[in-house]
């Protein structure tokens, strides 16, 4: 069997699955991997045949997405484009993790594509919802990757093909430590919004890694560094807690190890706030926005004990053996012949 596992690139949570999941797929079929987006801070350690620019959400700095440089960085033709000469025929089945162009190929083409995504898991009507409405939020669950069969991640198995979290081989084999410092992994903030907060926390030892910048310095008690997969991970086992946005892995790798939790859903993310949600029905503290004004919340956060028992067991390759063996023979549809409907492309001109 020839798979093509292609992957969403924007943020680092779809890479660091992929991480494992590749392994796991290599064991069964021949793998050609895709990887569309521009806004991940960390590389796939295997072989990547397609890099496309894709269509990414570009973080801002006030803590949510920025959406004049994600409009600008949208270049409908040349989706379109990767969207036609993406090769899918050539594969026995696509497995998609949130990534739009391989989708929208398929779809073009009658092609089977099945996700395995956190985002799929959204779809379920079992999954705890935010209270607020978002049309756009859903338009984009609904039709950013569109597959033919869902398989998903969630904090707890909310329904059926909902597993727990693939916790990444390099957190399970971390030495668990507390060197009394707190990690935070916020990229819609910019530096300057996160040493105003942080920094008036004068008792707290803050270690930031930033999207924003290129070299580590420290100011007071906030050291701020570049992305690092490495130290980052390293950083996060030797925390004492963890403040980070509501996206899937860096929570689940911080429940994972033990570590207390607060989180930020970004603006503009609805799948954050889903996330947040189902976050706080587990106990994890949340609040809306980073601001002075929320300092006395995450100063009680740093005073207060938590414990959130959870078991992500490692079952990557259980997933990845249920999704090939549920596949059904070669999916026969009628094969569109004019350019297919994309709602997500059609709110945004052409440029």
């Amino acid at each position: 069997m020839k798979i093509l596992y292609a992957v969403q690139g924007t943020g680092n949570g779809h890479l660091s699955r992929a991480k494992d999941v590749i392994p796991a797929l290599m064991k069964r079929a021949e793998v050609d991997i895709l990887v569309s987006g521009i806004q991940a801070d960390i590389e796939l350690p295997f072989e990547v045949k397609y890099r496309l620019r894709g269509l990414s959400f570009i973080f801002g700095k006030k803590g949510g997405v920025d959406m004049l440089s994600t409009y600008q960085s949208c270049r409908t033709r040349e989706v379109w484009k990767e969207i036609r000469e993406c090769p899918v025929q050539d594969y026995d089945l696509v497995i998609n993790d949130f990534e739009p162009i391989s989708a929208w190929a398929c779809k073009l083409r009658g092609k089977r594509c099945v996700g395995l995504s956190h985002q799929s898991s959204l779809r379920s009507k079992k999954v705890p919802m935010p209270h607020h409405n978002d049309p756009i939020g859903w338009l984009v669950l609904r039709y950013y990757a569109p597959c033919s069969s869902y398989y998903s991640f969630h904090f707890k198995k909310y329904d059926d093909n909902i597993f727990t979290p693939i916790i990444r081989e390099e957190i399970r084999n971390q030495d668990i430590l507390d060197e009394n410092h707190y990690t935070v992994y916020l990229p819609a903030y910019g530096d300057g919004k996160l040493l105003k907060v942080l920094s008036q926390m004068k008792k707290v030892r803050w270690e930031v890694f930033s999207k924003h910048t290129t070299k580590t310095y420290h100011i007071d008690n906030v050291k701020i560094s570049p992305i690092n997969a490495e130290a980052f991970i390293r950083s996060m086992a030797s925390s004492r807690g963890v403040l980070c946005g509501a996206g899937f892995e860096t929570p689940a790798e911080a429940l994972y190890l033990c570590k207390k939790l607060l989180v930020i859903p970004m603006k503009g993310q609805f799948e954050q706030h889903f996330n947040a949600e189902g976050l706080k029905k587990m106990g994890v503290p949340v609040i809306k926005k980073l601001r002075k004004k929320n300092i006395k919340n995450i100063l009680k956060w740093v005073d207060t004990e938590q414990y959130i028992p959870v078991y992500f067991p490692d079952e990557t390759q259980f997933i990845v053996d249920k999704v090939l063996q549920e596949q059904p023979l070669p999916l026969i549809e009628n094969i569109p012949t004019e350019k297919p409907l994309f709602p997500l492309l059609n709110l945004i001109r052409e440029r």
